[in-house]
């Protein structure tokens, strides 16, 4: 009897309607484990190179990971990946809630759908049994509104993953919801469910996943439960809690990155939001914490479904500072919307600012924006611009390509002010703060990601980050937030590596458990004997197999780099840590980075890397 996983992977075959169930055994999953990096074999193994993401020969992969479903805090995760319609490169964002571990106990340890629907369908997992069903009457519907559809037919047992109508209607970074509130926004993964006419699948499990130990999950889940002092600040605020201290730092971004503080930042900060609009909390599969923000307002002016959740840090910066706007109202019904039309709130966010930016500057005028004034601070273009991205109307329509190929589409010098690696817009982290998260930026295989990468300011003292790096290399010492040294790049490799390990395993990144302490639960999951160095050795494997497939479509170690904007200053010496990162140093980082994961100087893996690896089998060429 497997323990940790179920030895079922679900094919489906939209085109032909067929599903079929692949046991492919227990090696399989010690290679990959899930989330990234089983992904990322599945989209080498079966998609054709140079294939169309919107088109049917795209494969869409849902995998939870070896852990998802565990009763321990912050294994509720599942990733999903295909290639990407924002990047044409690897595709894959990691999501929440409840939906990766129902899948699980559902019987299933990952999807892979291929293929196009002749008509919408959606996919129904019921205690091991699948079946495709017709969704033509869910087709155009809300988030909240088809989730609502699916319970009444299916039962109120259900967890979901639904597209709104930006999936649908194709926008390039559409995302795909889980139960709602959960959202895998990045690379535009909802829009490759909505271009094979999937509009959800919904997932009902029985029973408990098969521990090997069960003391040894308990004794993780007393650990977190008693040491609560590492997640406080993400159950009273959020990930919003952290505005403030980006404010300053002077990192919060502003007027599209042009700016490092907002003068109106407290009237948009997580603080603000728990003493005003706040009223619950919510969380994902088994997890303590309770992250989740849960905001109601109801004004003449606004009124904000709390069934939607609340805005996470992203969404009121992305939407607020860096487009202006100070009313903590507007940006809660703007998260409502977002959720509700199944958008990722980081690209809608740049794309709009960069819009904002060019306005300013000339480049483009109301000939352009059929008529509308963009204009800094308004939250009620806000409003209106997402729901045009969404629907494709107007401006919307171009918006709805993202920022980079619209630069293309303008011209004009609009070009100087894109903000995006490979083809995907920047978080809202600012990499003249902390330098090495500029690298993170510049390697990251899915295009600009904050995530799968190293926060520099995280380790300038003593802290919980080293204390837990240390196992891998007791030599660590705290670093500077600025500069490229050998020490910060070991320290980046390895804290990199380790959150591309948690992306493939199934875990929160938010939760503060080590590499030891993670090796020592997967054991008490499977029943397997791993150590810290396997835990790395997951990590570089996830990473490396996305890499390879960049390396596939045609990315190179040319498409590894940062917009100009931040090898300069801050508009009106507006950060008060903030300075520009050194090219020269940037550049040998970028070589540092390659060298520590067992690439070339090309940033191509070796042949040997990918044999100590055990993964030269994902890549023929």
């Amino acid at each position: 009897m497997p323990f940790g996983f179920n030895n079922r992977v679900l094919h489906v075959d939209l085109t032909t309607g067929s599903l079929t169930v692949e046991e492919p055994g227990e090696e399989f999953f010690r290679t990959y484990l899930g989330g990234r990096a089983l992904i990322a074999h599945y989209l080498l193994k079966l998609v054709p190179k140079g294939a169309d993401p919107l088109g049917p020969d795209n494969v869409l992969v849902f995998a939870p990971g070896i852990v998802t479903a565990a009763p321990f805090s912050g294994q509720g995760r599942n990733g999903v990946g295909a290639k990407s319609p924002l990047t044409g490169g690897f595709g894959n964002s990691e999501v929440g809630g409840f939906f990766g571990a129902e899948c699980k106990r559902a019987g299933f340890d990952a999807l892979v759908i291929r293929g196009r629907a002749p008509r919408p369908v959606y996919l129904s997992l019921n205690e091991g049994r699948a079946e495709l069903r017709d969704a033509s009457h869910l087709w155009g519907k809300e988030v909240l509104e088809t989730e609502e559809a699916l319970r009444a037919e299916l039962g109120k047992g259900i967890r979901t993953a639904i597209i709104g109508p930006a999936g649908e209607n194709l926008v390039r970074f559409a995302a795909v919801v889980n139960d709602v509130t959960h959202f895998a926004g990045r690379t535009g993964m909802g829009a490759v469910m909505g271009a094979k006419n999937l509009k959800a699948i919904a997932a009902r499990g029985k029973g408990a996943l098969p521990l090997h130990d069960p003391k040894k999950v308990k004794a993780l889940a007393t650990w977190q439960t008693s040491n609560p002092q590492y997640t406080q600040i993400y159950h009273e605020h959020g990930t919003a809690g952290v505005l403030r201290g980006q404010q300053l730092a002077g990192g919060l971004p502003t007027y599209n990155f042009q700016e490092g503080q907002f003068a109106d930042s407290e009237k948009i900060s997580g603080h603000t939001m728990t003493e005003t609009i706040l009223v619950d909390r919510d969380t994902c599969f088994a997890c303590a914490v309770r992250c989740k923000r849960v905001v109601e307002v109801d004004t003449p002016e606004i009124k904000v479904d709390r069934r939607y959740g609340g805005p996470e840090y992203e969404t009121l910066a992305a939407l607020g500072s860096n487009c202006g706007v100070n009313d903590l109202h507007v940006l809660a019904k703007a998260s409502e919307r977002m959720a509700a039309l199944g958008m990722d709130t980081i690209s809608t966010g740049m794309t709009i600012s960069f819009a904002l930016e060019c306005y300013e500057k000339g480049i483009i005028t109301k000939e352009d924006t059929g008529g509308l004034e963009l204009r800094w601070g308004d939250g009620r273009l806000i409003l209106r611009l997402i729901e045009d991205i969404a629907h494709r109307r107007g401006l919307g329509n171009d918006l709805a390509e993202g920022s980079q190929r619209l630069a293309q589409k303008w011209g004009r010098g609009a070009e100087e002010l894109v903000l995006t690696v490979k083809g995907q817009e920047i978080p809202m982290h600012e990499p003249r703060v902390k330098h090495a998260l500029g690298v993170g930026y510049a390697v990251s295989p899915t295009g600009a990601d904050h995530m799968h990468n190293f926060h520099d300011t995280a380790a300038l003292t003593e802290s919980p980050v080293l204390q837990r790096m240390r196992e891998f290399d007791p030599s660590l010492q705290p670093i500077q937030a600025h500069g490229f040294s050998d020490e910060k790049m070991r320290l980046f490799y390895l804290f990199s590596t380790f959150r591309h390990f948690l992306d493939s395993v199934g875990m929160c990144h938010f939760l503060p458990y080590s590499p030891q302490q993670m090796a020592d639960v997967i054991n008490g999951v499977t029943g397997w004997e791993v150590t810290v160095q396997d835990v790395l050795a997951w990590g570089e494997r996830g990473a490396t197999l996305a890499r390879l497939f960049n390396l596939r479509e045609g990315f190179t170690a040319a498409d590894d780099k940062l917009p100009r904007r931040f090898f300069g200053p801050f508009r009106g010496d507006s950060s008060p840590t903030g300075k520009p990162l050194d090219e020269e140093g940037f550049r040998h980082a970028i070589q540092s980075y390659y060298a520590a994961m067992g690439w070339n100087a090309d940033g191509v893996p070796t042949p040997e890397r990918l044999h100590q690896l055990g993964i030269a089998q994902d890549y023929a060429e």
